[in-house]
């Protein structure tokens, strides 16, 4: 059983009380992959994984407890899921997130639909992330990013499972990748989009964790180079220290940037934590 969050309604309460100005965007860290991000008074989840449905059915226990329960989460705008796994479409948070937001749109790959509607998740709420597809909501614009963990799989309608998200809100470009490793055609597309920030995972791969069913990422060099060939001004590394056995040490992240790319710039979340990115647009004068 997860214990009570310890931040829980006081974050939500700066989450609501968060106005950043143009050209920036504040973002908390609840762990995996789970981030909140708010720009220009629209506040978007991704993945939020914050209930103890897989500790209860999985048996699949957090090494730390989510800054925040289900039942905090209020004032939301947008849900984006990156693709059906338990740590990403969270069977205990999204039925409550829906219940408690029911304006809120929910994005996912079409394989994630049936999985929603099934969660009570009204279908007028549901929007299908598809590559190519540019969507533009209230103030902000998703881009769906193909992802591929470890593999560009497709569904049997030929569309992908896995996505990340270019999400361009208040005047910075940020991309979450969800979870992939770096495959042919990636570094191009997002050197084409040069994104201010990039939120990567870390945690890797290899043959023993395979043997066992766990899917990997990109892990640390990989992760480090990709922020490094897409231009990204700012990378975040994720995805590194929920289970046990899939884990990683971002010090290694943060070491290989600081003797290969000193000049990148990186930013490692504590728990819970608000971290304002500044982009260059903040200190341009608006016509």
């Amino acid at each position: 059983m997860i214990k009570q969050a310890k931040k829980g309604p006081a974050l939500i309460r700066e989450v609501v009380d968060t106005d950043v100005p143009f050209g920036t965007l504040a973002i908390w860290f609840l762990g995996q992959e789970s981030v909140i991000i708010k720009g220009d008074g629209v506040t978007i989840y991704i993945d939020p994984y914050v209930s103890d449905y897989l500790e209860k059915n999985e048996g699949a226990v957090r090494t730390y407890p989510a800054p925040i329960v289900p039942e905090d989460i209020t004032g939301a705008d947008l849900c984006l899921i990156t693709h059906d796994h338990g740590d990403h479409l969270d069977r205990g948070t999204l039925p409550v997130f829906h219940r408690q937001n029911p304006d809120a749109l929910i994005m996912g790959p079409a394989c994630c639909i049936p999985l929603l509607t099934g969660l009570g998740i009204a279908e007028r709420q549901i929007v299908e992330a598809e590559e190519g597809k540019h969507g533009f909501f209230s103030k902000v614009s998703i881009t769906p990013v193909p992802a591929a963990h470890e593999q560009l799989d497709k569904d049997n309608e030929g569309k992908y499972r896995y996505t990340g998200y270019l999400i361009e809100l208040n005047g910075v470009k940020l991309y979450h990748a969800g979870d992939t490793v770096v495959y042919p055609g990636l570094v191009e597309s997002l050197s084409a989009v040069k994104p201010d920030i990039a939120l990567l995972p870390i945690n890797g791969r290899d043959y023993f964790r395979g043997e066992s069913g766990l899917i990997g990422n990109m892990n640390y060099r990989e992760a480090a180079e990709l922020a490094v060939r897409i231009g990204a001004d700012t990378v975040v590394p994720l995805h590194y220290d929920v289970f046990m056995g899939n884990t990683e040490k971002p010090g290694y992240f943060v070491d290989y940037l600081y003797e290969h790319y000193p000049e990148q710039k990186c930013h490692v979340m504590a728990r819970g934590e608000r971290f304002v990115y500044v982009s260059g647009q903040a200190f341009m004068t608006r016509l």
